[in-house]
């Protein structure tokens, strides 16, 4: 029997606009979904996934490597087979289905990284009410990598402040920001030091815009580990994200312990 069930809300996006024009392939990254995911199912949680169409996230390729389990091939592989044939992963619902069928059997709530959320998930009215009904509830909500961009769904009109940010217009999409629910709270996001060197090695072109100044314009209080790719997560009220690939096990730690805590009380 296990002690309660946690969403996970995955991406369905593929691609991501770049400057100049064009888009670069995206998805969802191995470690920052399945490490997380394990842990739950580890100790004790019943994990279901939900995406905006109800469709298997893409996968991030540039995630599918060893590097990002610590050279641990037995674990690479391990992650692999779960992402590619466990039904925790393959048979994902909608977002609207879940929130349909109620949010209050939930005790917390999910985002993995990669670029992907940054497309959908963080301009999505679906998953904008499931932060807002974890909020409201207190319940904890982790978010990795690029994953926190998503808390910006909360917001009334998160399409119209992401737009702004595309625009390079940060005055307006202040503007759009404004009432959000995490105004002031701590958080943690890729960092930008992080993001260009995925920029110059990595997919070989420009972002729009920066995820720390994207959660800054919003209202976060934003901070980044002094050094890139090491583990940094920050926990501030029932909110718990983590900056880079490297903090999915100290994350998934971090959002367990969370969990045991609010069903305790």
């Amino acid at each position: 029997m296990t002690k309660a069930k946690v969403l996970v809300v995955g991406s369905n996006a593929n691609r991501i606009e770049v400057q100049g024009g064009g888009f670069v392939p995206t998805g969802q990254y191995l470690n920052e979904t399945v490490v997380p995911v394990l842990a739950l199912i580890e100790a004790g949680y019943e994990v279901v996934l939900a995406t905006p169409n109800g469709e298997r996230p893409p996968l991030d390729e540039a995630s599918d490597s060893a590097d990002h389990f610590g050279g641990d091939v037995a674990a690479y592989e391990q992650a692999l087979a779960f992402w590619n044939t466990d039904p925790v992963m393959t048979r994902p619902r909608s977002l609207a289905a879940v929130i349909a069928d109620g949010l209050d059997s939930y005790a917390g709530v999910f985002f993995p990284g990669g670029h992907a959320p940054v497309v959908d998930l963080m301009q999505d009215r679906e998953a904008g009410e499931i932060l807002r009904h974890f909020h409201e509830a207190s319940k904890p909500t982790a978010l990795l990598c690029h994953g926190p961009a998503a808390v910006a769904a909360a917001l009334p009109h998160a399409r119209e402040f992401r737009a702004a940010l595309i625009a390079g217009d940060p005055d307006k999409a202040a503007e759009w920001a404004k009432g959000w629910q995490y105004a002031g709270y701590r958080m943690t996001i890729f960092s930008n030091s992080e993001e260009k060197i995925v920029e110059d090695h990595l997919i070989n072109a420009k972002l729009h815009f920066y995820m720390v100044d994207a959660l800054t314009t919003a209202g976060g209080d934003l901070i980044v580990g002094e050094q890139d790719f090491a583990p940094h997560v920050i926990e501030d009220r029932e909110l718990i994200t983590g900056q880079n690939p490297a903090s999915d096990h100290l994350l998934a730690k971090t959002f367990v312990a969370a969990l045991d805590r609010s069903l305790a009380a």
